[in-house]
């Protein structure tokens, strides 16, 4: 890779179609780049404008699709400020020499405190108890919860968020258990995590929560056979992809008392207008807020944009996820 010569000369050009903090604006100029911050952009409208940019920042509303990448020939870095980049063609853009990088970790915090929240609420019954009340009830013996001190916790995905969550869970008193292809039961796990395999974790947990990106294998990773493998009563979270969950199946198994209750951020079409899951009492749904705080958008924002400054002034190659579409 070699950015040096006339393209140096020139005002690297950064397009923002998606609405992130002044922040990232601000850390492009800074480094004298050129940005144009248009967050309402159409399909057809950023079909026609990329052309004319060096680099990209995206979050997850944005869908980068091969049409756009193949309309440049100037597009030289697409920047996902956040973790998960389904929405960007990938295969696409290392055909064309396109790098993608994305920023990890930087909302892990955030998403973390989501997927607890969710647990507590799922145990307390509290949205239920909330409207309850509002309502001018007084169920006090309706809402009769659970404590989560002493139950166990099973974390599909051990990476950053899922590190935050057992730190967390341990510190709730609760019993963390882990599966995750990168570990194996010797393992050193921080924070007191036991790794076992996915079949145990699933039949031992009496919380399951989800911490992986969406790949060929995680695709519908909890489905009718799998959930059926849970434990009685088992409540699950998911503040990672919707994908992984097929909804049906676990409307079914909600239905069927296997599962007792689940608490969802993310879905398998988003918004989930036609989602079976949406009449069922005791499950909470949020609209894919699992970063959305002040802090990690502002910590996203600066990242990204320094990590594409220093891809443009420096040649850095970091969190780059096709580092093979450098090589063209």
């Amino acid at each position: 890779m070699s950015l040096e010569g006339d393209k140096m000369e020139e005002t690297i050009k950064i397009l923002i179609p998606d609405d992130l903090p002044k922040a990232c604006m601000d850390t492009f100029e800074s480094a004298g780049f050129a940005v144009t911050f248009e967050p309402d952009l159409s399909p057809e409208a950023l079909l026609a404008k990329v052309k004319d940019y060096d680099g990209m920042v995206v979050r997850s509303r944005v869908k980068v699709t091969r049409e756009i990448i193949e309309s440049s020939d100037r597009l030289k870095l697409i920047g996902r400020a956040g973790v998960g980049y389904d929405n960007i063609d990938v295969e696409a853009a290392t055909e064309r020499g396109v790098a993608v990088m994305n920023v990890p970790g930087a909302n892990a915090v955030s998403v973390a405190e989501l997927t607890m929240v969710m647990m507590l609420s799922l145990a307390r019954n509290l949205i239920e108890a909330n409207e309850s009340t509002k309502a001018g009830k007084w169920e006090k013996k309706r809402f009769k919860g659970n404590e989560i001190m002493g139950k166990t916790l099973g974390l599909i995905g051990l990476g950053k968020v899922g590190v935050e969550v057992a730190k967390r869970g341990i510190g709730f008193g609760m019993k963390v258990i882990a599966n995750d292809p990168r570990f194996t039961s010797d393992s050193a796990v921080p924070f007191g995590a036991k790794i076992i395999d996915l079949d145990q974790l699933l039949g031992q947990s009496d919380y399951i929560s989800l911490h992986l990106p969406l790949t060929e294998n995680t695709y519908h990773m909890l489905n009718e056979q799998t959930l059926n493998r849970c434990k009685r009563g088992v409540r699950i979270v998911n503040c990672a992809r919707g994908e992984i969950i097929d909804e049906q199946a676990l409307y079914e198994a909600i239905q069927s008392g296997q599962v007792a209750g689940a608490a969802l951020d993310v879905y398998e079409k988003e918004p989930p207008k036609d989602s079976p899951l949406r009449e069922l009492t005791n499950v909470i749904m949020t609209p894919h807020i699992g970063a959305s705080t002040v802090e990690a958008q502002i910590r996203v924002a600066i990242n990204v944009a320094r990590q594409m400054v220093n891809f443009f002034k420096e040649e850095k190659i970091e969190n780059v996820v096709n580092p093979e579409a450098i090589l063209k």
